[in-house]
C-alpha cells in the first residue's frame, strides 16, 4: 500500500491543528507557507476532511480551521481512509490460493491495526529518539 501526497498531506494539516489545538483557527496559508505545500491542494484535502466531521471551519478576517474532536479521538486511520479510501494493500482475486489470500488479509490487518492505534495526539506529540535505521523491504 502506497500512501499518496493525499494522505501525506492530510496528516500534516491535521497534525499542525493538533498542535495549535487552543490557539484559535489556523488558515490553510499559514500551514501551506510553513511547510512549503500547495495552498490550493490544502483547500482541495480539507473539504473531505470536514465533511467527514474531523475539522470544523471557521469564516472570518481571522478564521481557518480547528480540529472538530480531541486529537486523541482521531486516528491516522481515520485521516487515510478520508484521503485514500479503504485500507487494503493487496486487491484480493477470487481464484487466489487459500496460502497466498491469508497472507494478503494479515499484511491488511496488520497495516489497519497500526493505523488505527495510532491516534492524531500520538503523531502530534511525536519526538524523535534518536535516528533509526531505515527498512528497505522489496517484494
Amino acid at each position: 500500500m502506497k500512501i499518496s501526497t493525499k494522505g501525506r498531506y492530510g496528516l500534516t494539516i491535521m497534525m499542525v491543528l493538533a498542535k495549535r489545538s487552543g490557539e484559535g483557527p489556523i488558515a490553510l496559508k499559514l500551514i501551506a507557507k510553513e511547510h512549503s505545500l500547495s495552498e490550493h491542494y490544502l483547500e482541495q484535502l480539507i473539504a473531505p476532511l470536514r465533511n467527514a466531521g474531523l475539522v470544523k471551519s471557521i469564516r472570518g478576517a481571522y478564521g481557518g480551521y480547528i480540529l472538530a474532536k480531541e486529537a486523541s479521538t482521531i486516528t491516522a486511520g481515520d485521516i487515510i481512509r478520508v484521503l485514500e479510501g479503504p485500507i487494503s494493500p493487496v486487491e484480493m482475486m477470487d481464484d487466489e490460493e487459500p496460502a497466498k489470500r491469508n497472507l494478503w488479509i494479515k499484511i491488511r490487518d496488520a497495516v489497519k491495526d497500526v493505523l488505527d492505534s495510532t491516534t492524531l495526539e500520538d503523531l502530534a506529540n511525536y519526538e524523535d529518539e534518536g535516528a533509526q535505521d531505515a527498512y528497505m523491504f522489496y517484494i
